[in-house]
């Protein structure tokens, strides 16, 4: 038999430094490494990290034993290693989630799946700090911003709760002679491949409604950000959710998502992601004629008109784009101002932009904090050489913010065409563009000239023209004097090639479900 031998990791450390940076994530070791570990955050929390396939109620090790490492962006240091799984494992764990689904969830009584969903809610609120702490530690974000996702997560999994019992059918009219209805009737095994800029945010958007409307789950988190999504697992059977009702299998895009898209016993697939691996997985899931819904990317304009209060616009633009270090699918980073202020509000965005502290999440009143991976680092700071070379201006940022960990500086690009790469292509980092508009017309023209629709924001004191601009902008969210303010009863979703269906909200809901119409004849009774 081959010998295989035990990497400790510091041989892994040492394998990924000699590496190119683009297989840094495809580094992996095999292991008989423990299922879980203990972990010290730098918010002074420590706690056991489960480390393994979350698979029937049970945290397992892979069937190949295969582990891969998780990175502090911070830090640039390996955090732990947690078990990748193969095309074996996601089919264990798709039998365990079709069993949960015949046998228990789809037929349980809906108030007991929202008892379960308030008692999982409640574990969040209670762990709230840890599992900030946690999302810190793994994606970079400040623990300004974790502690925002947490809160929403646990706001958002009580909206859910309260919708297992309102999943209405009704009564259709078709004379006397036969009675028709309908019923909301759930999907089945729902397979999710959720990001790794907001992993528990995307937890709670992915699995609140699918257990909320009685399906089952088999989930992927992105490789980069699996802890939250590990801890959160345990939660979820001390919320007393059955076993294979949730199932977390962290692993790689190739393998799992590909093996959870052409599963004929997965009914849906739901993703969170880019544009173009959006496309691929619809792609994959046609050959089974899944249902498919996706959250995408987009290029969204943040538009300040003459009449807006500067000194929240200014605040406003500063946090859709540089809020979460840019890593947000509807970022603001296109802003266009109006002729009348636009030099005035370029002034006032730089001097914002510049006092905003970045550097280690988990030091006090720092907002931006790391970017996710160095590919991504590299990626933004490619694209601030692609700016510069097209002869864009930098007026502030575009460097790299000290030596270790991946950091960006808040970059504002000034003098852009509506044809250069900055303006047309999502970067996904602290990057923004300012243009220049005049009127009206002008502007809801530049706003909609993209291939993306996923948000958009308008800042004036005027009603009539927020609400005229807003019904013109082709954008599935718009926000009006405010951005990135997210409420867990207001649905969100993309037009265009931003994506297909909504998250959060009532809407979500139909992403779950399928109505099925019964037809009954009615024999007349004799009088």
């Amino acid at each position: 038999m081959l010998s295989v031998p035990h990497y400790t990791a510091a041989h892994v450390t040492a394998l990924r430094r000699a590496i190119p940076l683009c297989a840094q994530r495809a580094v992996r070791a095999y292991s008989q490494a423990p299922l879980r570990v203990p972990i010290s955050l730098p918010n002074g929390i420590s706690y056991n990290q489960p480390t393994g396939l979350f698979i029937d109620g049970q945290f397992v090790a892979s069937h190949q034993h295969k582990t891969f490492e998780v990175l502090d962006p911070s830090t640039e240091d390996v955090v732990t290693h947690v078990y990748e799984a193969r095309e074996d494992d996601v089919d264990l764990a798709v039998a365990a989630a079709r069993r949960a689904f015949d046998n228990e969830w789809s037929v349980a009584d809906p108030a007991f799946r929202a008892r379960c969903l308030y008692r999982l809610a409640d574990l969040i609120e209670r762990d709230a700090e840890t599992l900030a702490g946690i999302e810190s530690l793994d994606n970079g974000k400040s623990l300004l911003c974790s502690r925002g996702d947490v809160a929403l997560v646990s706001r958002y999994l009580r909206s859910c709760a309260g919708w297992a019992d309102k999943l209405f059918g009704r009564v259709i009219e078709t004379g006397t002679d036969h009675f028709s209805y309908t019923r909301r009737e759930p999907l089945g095994v729902c397979g999710q491949i959720i990001p790794w800029n907001f992993p528990l945010l995307m937890w709670s958007w992915k699995i609140g409604p699918a257990l909320a409307t009685g399906n089952t789950v088999v989930l992927k988190p992105a490789e980069a950000t699996p802890l939250s999504a590990l801890y959160a697992a345990q939660l979820v059977s001390e919320a007393g959710i059955p076993a294979g009702v949730v199932n977390i299998i962290p692993g790689f895009g190739k393998i799992v998502g590909e093996r959870l898209c052409a599963h004929p016993k997965v009914s849906k697939i739901a993703f969170t992601g880019s544009t173009a691996t959006g496309r691929h997985i619809m792609k994959a899931a046609a050959e089974t004629v899944k249902k498919v819904t996706l959250e995408l990317g987009g290029k969204s304009p943040n538009i300040v008109f003459g009449d807006a209060d500067l000194d929240k616009a200014v605040r406003n633009i500063a946090f859709g784009i540089f809020y979460n270090s840019g890593e947000v699918c509807c970022a603001g980073s296109r802003v266009y101002v109006q002729d009348t202020v636009y030099e005035e509000v370029l002034e006032r965005f730089r001097e914002y932009a510049e006092g905003l502290k970045v550097g280690n999440p988990f030091e006090d009143g720092v907002f931006q904090g790391a970017q996710t991976s160095q590919v991504q680092m590299d990626k933004i700071l490619e694209y601030v050489g692609i700016g510069e070379n097209e002869g864009a201006r930098v007026v502030s940022g575009g460097v790299r913010s000290g030596d270790r960990g991946y950091f960006v500086k808040p970059t504002i690009f000034a003098d852009v065409r509506e044809d250069m790469r900055i303006v047309r292509e999502e970067i996904f980092g602290p990057v923004v563009t300012v243009s220049k508009f005049s009127t009206v017309d002008e502007v809801i023209s530049m706003a909609n000239d993209s291939e993306y629709g996923l948000a958009a924001g308008i800042h004036t004191r005027d009603v009539n023209k927020a609400i005229n601009v807003s019904n013109r902008i082709k954008a599935g969210t718009v926000w009006i004097n405010t951005y990135n303010n997210f409420h867990e009863s207001v649905p969100f979703g993309g037009f265009g090639q931003s994506g297909i269906g909504r998250e959060m909200g009532a809407e979500a809901l139909d992403n779950y479900t399928q109505v099925k119409a019964v037809r009954m004849a009615i024999e007349a009774v004799e009088k």
